[in-house]
């Protein structure tokens, strides 16, 4: 990561001020711009953030760039003419898509109050200076720009297709998260301000483009206020949303769902629930095609341990995949599957020949103890990182690791600086 110092002259934001809500002090803003092939709007941006932004706020502005057009030039182009700082982080590897971008932003920025904001102009610049007083005056954590409180308007949302999927989305993660996003009527906004000191960097994971959600569940930001807005029409470009990144959205909500041990321990139960489907449809197949139903029975038990294991690679262990190689997980998934079956009889057989328990009853405790040693097996050795071991020198050595590469550079954009 090279970074090149910007005009010291600027880090206070002289701005012309202008008619726009009194912010109290300290109200210091950096504006994170996550950007994907925005070249066209970028210079538009720029000019209505500066006019925007009064002199009493200080102000900087960082891209977090994953483009391969030249949406970083246009910007270094547009910045000359800014009187805050202007930076571009551009990164070779774009990884958790917008979000991820949002938290290297949250790495770079220097002042009290963030503002997240996409670069179409769809989120109107003018309210920066707003959600920054709204915080200070209300002594909210999280301000977000809502569509859906009074005043709010979705009106640059093309078509009833898309009105319709950000509905359904509000409704469904609303209802997932319901203490999480208490006083939120827009979770699925872009466009927020965040206090610098409620935010966990290292904490988050994001995945797709929904980094409000993110924040506001694994951050619990205090108090919470909105601020209405009306959503614009795209000034340049085409739309990122994709059925993709729907997709990524709704693993990213499975993720933040099931981040507590006893929400994971749910979901790998009902993902095994699901499991059974492969696996009777397989039995009825082999036994049709004249097997026995004792092969057959073996045979669809593996394509029912091959379902679960392929569920909870996508749905619950994605971010822990690294820790082993494929191969290695599952192998070890697939002994565990069936050791569970090795594990069941003698388990009934100890409680009803032992402890004179009924067979339902015994069978129903040996199903739970035995799903609940397999779901802790399954978690402690595959998906956990692999412990630290003492070398024979006494020294603690860990599993090598894959070389880490520079995933960003960052570039400012500013005019050059003025010697004093």
């Amino acid at each position: 990561m090279t970074i090149v110092p910007t005009p010291a002259e600027n880090a206070l934001g002289a701005l012309p001020d202008a008619t726009l809500p009194d912010v109290p002090e300290p109200g210091a803003v950096t504006v994170i711009i996550p950007t994907f092939n925005e070249s066209a709007n970028v210079a538009e941006l720029l000019r209505q953030i500066t006019e925007s932004v009064p002199a009493r706020l200080p102000c900087e502005v960082v891209f977090v760039d994953d483009s391969t057009d030249d949406t970083p030039q246009r910007v270094q182009e547009a910045a000359r003419t800014c009187p805050f700082p202007v930076t571009v982080i551009h990164r070779e590897h774009p990884e958790g898509g917008l979000g991820g971008a949002v938290v290297e932003g949250l790495k770079a920025a220097t002042s009290e109050w963030i503002v997240v904001m996409d670069a179409d102009l769809q989120h109107p610049p003018s309210l920066v200076p707003e959600l920054v007083a709204t915080g200070e005056e209300r002594g909210a954590d999280l301000v977000v720009a809502s569509r859906y409180t009074k005043g709010g308007s979705r009106a640059g949302l093309a078509g009833g297709y898309r009105i319709a999927v950000s509905r359904g989305a509000t409704y469904l993660t609303k209802s997932l998260f319901p203490r999480a996003l208490r006083g939120i009527s827009d979770p699925m906004s872009g466009f927020f301000a965040i206090r610098r000191g409620v935010v966990t960097a290292d904490a988050l994971k994001p995945l797709g483009y929904k980094i409000l959600l993110e924040l506001a569940v694994r951050c619990r930001p205090g108090a919470v206020a909105e601020v209405p807005f009306v959503f614009q029409d795209r000034y340049a470009g085409e739309s990122k949303s994709t059925a993709k990144e729907g997709l990524r959205f709704l693993r990213h909500l499975v993720e933040l769902r099931t981040a507590s041990p006893l929400a994971r321990m749910v979901a790998f139960g009902l993902i095994g629930v699901t499991g059974f489907v492969p696996n009777l449809a397989a039995l009825y197949a082999l036994t049709q095609a004249g097997m026995h139903y004792l092969p057959a029975e073996l045979l669809a038990n593996q394509l029912g341990v091959a379902w679960n294991f392929l569920l909870i690679e996508i749905l619950l262990f994605r971010d822990r995949r690294r820790h082993r190689h494929w191969a290695d997980r599952t192998a070890r998934f697939a002994l565990l599957a069936n050791a569970d079956l090795v594990l069941r009889l003698p388990l009934i057989a100890l409680l009803v020949g032992v402890w004179g328990i009924s067979v339902l009853p015994a069978t129903a405790i040996a199903l739970l103890t035995t799903f609940v040693l397999r779901f802790a097996a399954t978690e402690a050795l595959i998906y956990l990182p692999r412990t630290r071991r003492k070398s024979r020198r006494g020294t603690t050595s860990a599993t090598p690791a894959t070389p880490v590469t520079a995933a960003a550079s960052a570039v400012p954009a500013t005019a050059a600086r003025r010697k004093t």
